[in-house]
This record gives structure tokens, sequence and C-alpha cells, in this order.
């Protein structure tokens, strides 16, 4: 399990260096296309509106991501009653929706742009090729990752079982406790893998959600019209908060430590608003209509619609739904179902507005 530690802290600080790094570039490249004139706009006012937002998207987020961790306290929110399992099929629709109505046509849009010259991007539909290859490489990482360190808990439980059975000298004692001990063991191995599946969940998940809220950030930062900002304030807090509980259930499953836990939420917290820190740092150089920024935008678009519909359905829906908890309750399945169409609608709903 500590060998996770370091496969996560280094895997999230390279993306990180990679996201900020890329910022500029979205931001450079000559363009073809001249920006639409927009008589709204109004610096100072947008510039109120983006300060209104980091705080009011930074506490949302927060208060989203928090609310499963802290319901360790709350009995009624344990992993283990029926409630959580309402609660994650609620936020799992939120995540499904934010895939397939926010992100994914964004991306549609940004690829298939006529400021975009070439028969490429004409004739190939990228959007969709992206979307897939990374949905098909969240696979790869998750089952890899996964049977990894399965195999290497599983060599290390044989390695100790070993050592116990050399000791044949005291028969009857070892007798006793070797079986004792592959009882605790299988347990063990069992619970182990278990709580490694939600760990690699939840830095995964957190992964598609990073790079959506990056892209999102760029865009509001660097808006200077206050009627496209203001009702993206709204949208965005709640969009952030629901995404946040989704987030959260899988952190809370997954029994990081506190400081683990801690950096987790801090990442999730903080994406959106340093993206709009970033976007309105670049304002003044920034064009949405230049290929690079519009190539750059779509194609980590693309890749965080194919990692989010996947971790949705797969890693969130269908894991809980084939519970066999769920399985044997009518009325839970019910409930989950109705949780899961009031998070998809209520996520589609906003997208009126973001």
């Amino acid at each position: 399990m500590n060998k996770l530690k370091p496969f996560s802290s280094q895997f999230f600080s390279v993306f990180t260096l990679l996201l900020l790094f890329l910022a500029p570039i979205v931001a450079s490249g000559e363009c073809t296309c001249d920006p639409e004139e927009n008589t709204g706009h109004d610096k100072s006012k947008a510039l109120k509106y983006k300060i209104a937002a980091i705080a009011s998207i930074l506490t949302a987020s927060a208060i989203g991501v928090c609310i499963p961790v802290l319901g360790k306290t709350i009995p009624a929110l344990h992993p283990e009653k029926n409630i959580f399992f309402i609660i994650k099929a609620f936020a799992a629709g939120v995540i499904l929706a934010t895939g397939f109505i926010h992100i994914l046509p964004d991306a549609f849009e940004q690829l298939t742009s006529p400021c975009l010259k070439g028969k490429a991007w004409e004739k190939f539909p990228f959007t969709g090729f992206v979307a897939m290859m990374s949905a098909i490489g969240t696979l790869m990482i998750d089952t890899t990752a996964t049977s990894y360190y399965n195999r290497s808990h599983f060599n290390k439980s044989q390695l100790m079982n070993g050592d116990e059975e050399r000791t044949d000298e005291q028969v009857s004692h070892v007798h006793v406790h070797t079986h004792a001990t592959y009882g605790h063991a299988h347990g063990s191995d069992s619970t182990s893998s278990e709580l490694l599946r939600h760990r690699v969940i939840s830095q995964v998940l957190e992964l598609g959600i990073v790079v959506h809220s990056v892209i999102i950030g760029i865009s509001v930062g660097t808006s200077e019209d206050p009627s496209t900002i203001r009702p993206l304030v709204a949208a965005l807090t709640f969009h952030q908060f629901f995404e946040g509980m989704g987030l959260g259930g899988c952190i809370t499953q997954a029994k990081f430590k506190n400081r683990a836990t801690a950096i987790m939420i801090l990442f999730f917290s903080l994406t959106t608003p340093v993206g709009i820190a970033i976007g309105m740092g670049i304002t003044n150089v920034y064009n949405e209509n230049s290929p690079t920024a519009l190539i750059v935008e779509g194609i980590f678009d693309s890749a965080a619609a194919g990692i989010l519909i996947y971790m949705a359905l797969v890693d969130l829906l269908a894991a809980d739904f084939m519970n066999p908890r769920m399985q044997s309750n009518g009325k839970l399945q019910i409930l989950a179902n109705a949780s899961l169409l009031l998070g998809a609608g209520c996520m589609s709903v906003l997208a009126k507005w973001a």
C-alpha cells in the first residue's frame, strides 16, 4: 500500500506542472480568425465578477468535497449505509452529465472550428477519437495499477505464509496459528484489494476533473464580458459543489491518510480558481479563436470527457449498482436510480448557462 503514495504524488505533481506549462502555450499562436466584436466588454466589472467567481467556486468546491469526507464522523453518512449509495448515485449522474453535456460539446465545437485550417481537422473526428482513446487509456491505467499492487501484495502474503510453514517444530501450535493466520490473510487480502481499487478510482477521477477545471477556469478568467461571466459564476458554483460530492465519496471509500486526503481536497478545490487566475493573467495575449488555443483546449476537453464518462459508468455506477447489497434491495435500487436521474438532470439543466 505504501508504494501507492509515491506513485500518486509523482503523478499529480507531473500533471500539474504540465498544465501550468501549457497555459501560456494556449495563449500563444497567431490568430487566423478575427475575434468576434463584442460591445459588452467591461474590464472593471468583469474583474469584480471574476474575483467573486474565485471566492464562490473555491468555497463550493471545498464544501462539496468535504461533506462525504467529514461524513465519516456522522453515522448516517458512513460508506456502508444505504444513504451513501444514493448520494453517490446522484454524484455519479452529475459527473456523467458533465462529460456528455458540458465537456464533449465544447470539445466538438473547438476541434471543428472554421479557424482550424487543413483537411485533417475537417475530415477526421478528432474529438470522438481522443475521448475514446482517453477512456481506453483510463481502463489500462485502472487495471494495470490495480493488478500490479494486487500482485505485489499477494507475493508479500505468500512469502509471510511460507515463513510460517517452515517452523514445523511446534506442530500443534503452528497448526492452529497458521489456520487463524490464513483466515485473517484471506480477509485482509480482500479488504486490501478493495481499498486499493477505491484509491486508484479516486485518483483517476480527480485527474479527469482537474483537466476540465483548469480549462474552464482559464475560459472564465480570459472573458471580459460581464453578461457572460455572471451566469457562469452561479452555474460553476453548483457544478463544482456536486462534482466535489462525487469525488469526496470516492476519497472517503479510499481511506487515505489525513495528509493525502487533505492534498486531494486542496487539488480539487483550487484548480478552477487557479485556472481563473491564470486566465486573468493572460487576458491581454489570449485569443480563444487562435488555432493553438482551440487545439489544446479541444484535446484536453476531449480527454477529460473520456475519463469522466468511463469513471462514471464503470467505476462508480456499475460497481455500486451491481453490488450484492443493492441487487438484493429493491427499494434501494429505485432510490438510487431516481437519484442518478436527478443528478444527471440537474447538471444537464445547468448547461443552459455553463
